[in-house]
């Protein structure tokens, strides 16, 4: 493919060479050309570098602040305000940059699989890498909805190679990722990160769509042998929302993000974006065997000689991830849409040792764990630092919300009503004690406990209530060795078990009371029952 012809002088860009919407090959040739650190593997995927930023920066995601969403936003450390002017300084900033590049990508593509509520949105970006990235990750158009594509409903202009000015006012760094709902539009500087477009948009989606009446979620889905048969999958990174949704005898419909209309579920992206870290066929074998031409791998290690990954290489960074479209996954479902959710399962990795590896919630419960977004993590031990640090992130996704936790909570709590879904929360963490004496429940168990929530095996099992969470445990499951269902009777000191528990509970507790006031007394008791600690 040659120099394209497309005006993108609306957009304040005058480059005449851009490339818009070419075919993967285009972006590897172009990667091995004019992206240092690109290299084609052993497998035909890409690998790339995303510089010195190899995650996320939460701490320079910016909204700018209007009169017509002031009172809308949920502002504060996850929505920092930014003023209109900071912002045109820099979106001219960027623009400036762009403008002096060679050559650029334009990817047009939508996010929402649904028809009636899917936004059109275009990447303007210098990098092959983050092109292939949004390639992979948004909804392809076909060759007759990319002639007829027409104005988008918001633009990312991404110029990441270069800095955000530290002395510009609201600036923490060089980094600077800002969204404007007045303009439509999005800019990035000083980070190279591709996570932060798709991250990005998802924002968008969690203002839009709650204004329609549509739940956004931070959640993988997929579907049984009828559209009846859905499980969406709450969690955080490392809880297992990807490799669990990811089920060879179940429809993908999606690993990340989705929304619940009245008409069902839709997920918001063309692609998956998974964790690669010690990935293993025997494992994960629908995401390994997704890894192909196509594919973006981002700070994966390779061999140099012989070009064969090697996932178990954490030396840039333990984010390594693979971009990939979703149709790479065997048993996706395309039109990734589907029915009402059957279950909703919230996933814990609890380094404490405390949780069930499954327990089944009432609704008000559901609204709790929902509203806490809970998992556990064990902090690094350079200066002998082994105690597990709780997480609480609001509806398992606090970093991208833009409206309060609570409209979300609410709304995920009437289409459960409406639609009889029932809630479950699975521990994917420790158990038979906490960090240092614990065993991770192994994946098999999980994999077990996930498929007798499918089946409905658990509806009606017998259980006992937990002394401190209040939920009922289910104290058989096909497939599963019974005495590792009673968390505490996996511990060799019953007391030490019961101090973690407690201690966990307080821990709930204390992260809830900023909540309180936006919640229910019903919401509010269906926590822990817990002695505040003197």
């Amino acid at each position: 493919m040659s120099k394209q012809t497309f005006d993108l002088t609306k957009h304040e860009i005058t480059v005449k060479n851009i490339i818009r919407n070419p075919a993967p090959g285009r972006f590897y040739e172009d990667a091995i050309k004019y992206d240092p650190g690109s290299v084609i593997t052993d497998n035909g995927s890409l690998v790339v570098r995303s510089g010195k930023r190899t995650g996320r920066s939460p701490a320079d995601k910016r909204v700018v602040k209007t009169a017509n969403i002031s009172d809308e936003i949920w502002w504060g450390d996850i929505n920092i305000a930014l003023d209109e002017h900071t912002y045109k300084i820099n979106h001219k900033r960027a623009t400036d940059y762009l403008n002096t590049c060679e050559r650029l990508y334009v990817i047009d593509g939508f996010a929402g699989w649904d028809p009636n509520y899917r936004l059109k949105v275009r990447i303007i970006a210098e990098r092959p890498y983050h092109g292939l990235f949004m390639h992979n990750m948004m909804i392809r158009p076909s060759k007759e909805e990319l002639e007829n594509f027409g104005d988008p409903d918001f633009v990312v202009f991404n110029a990441g190679k270069f800095p955000a000015n530290t002395f510009t006012e609201g600036m923490t760094s060089d980094a600077s990722v800002d969204v404007n709902f007045e303009t439509n539009s999005m800019v990035i500087l000083g980070t190279e990160y591709a996570g932060e477009m798709k991250k990005g948009i998802f924002s968008v989606m969690h203002y839009l769509m709650p204004k329609r009446e549509v739940l956004s979620m931070h959640c993988s889905a997929n579907e049984g042998d009828e559209e009846e048969d859905v499980a969406l999958f709450f969690g955080l990174s490392g809880t297992g929302k990807t490799t669990l949704s990811a089920d060879s005898s179940r429809k993908l419909i999606g690993d990340d993000e989705h929304c619940w209309s009245d008409d069902g579920v839709f997920n918001i992206e063309g692609g998956c974006y998974a964790k690669t870290i010690n990935l293993s066929r025997e494992n994960e074998p629908e995401i390994y065997d997704a890894i192909k031409f196509g594919t973006v791998l981002e700070n994966v290690g390779y061999d140099p000689d012989t070009r064969k990954v090697d996932y178990t290489d954490t030396s840039i960074t333990q984010n390594t991830r693979a971009s990939y479209p979703i149709e790479y996954i065997n048993n996706a479902k395309i039109p990734c849409t589907t029915g009402h959710p059957k279950n909703i399962i919230f996933l814990a990795y609890d380094a404490f040792g405390v949780l069930p590896p499954v327990s089944k919630l009432t609704p008000e419960q559901a609204m709790y764990h929902f509203i806490s977004g809970y998992t556990a993590k064990v902090a690094g031990t350079e200066m002998g630092v082994t105690e597990p640090q709780a997480t609480f992130s609001a509806c398992f996704g606090a970093a991208f919300l833009i409206w309060p936790p609570s409209k979300y909570a609410e709304m995920l709590a009437e289409k459960m009503r409406a639609h009889g879904s029932k809630a479950w929360l699975v521990n994917t963490g420790l158990t038979g004690g906490g960090y240092g004496t614990g065993q991770r429940i192994d994946l098999k168990s999980t994999r077990a406990i996930i498929n007798a929530i499918h089946a409905g095996d658990l509806d009606d099992a017998p259980t006992v209530k937990d002394e401190v969470f209040g939920f009922e445990i289910p104290t058989e499951c096909p497939d599963v060795k019974s005495d590792i269902l009673i968390p505490k009777n996996t511990w060799d000191d019953v007391d030490a078990y019961n101090k973690q528990a407690e201690k966990l509970g307080n821990l709930f507790t204390k992260n809830f009371e900023k909540f309180e006031k936006e919640s229910s007394e019903e919401i509010i008791n269906a926590g822990p029952n817990v002695k505040q600690p003197a």
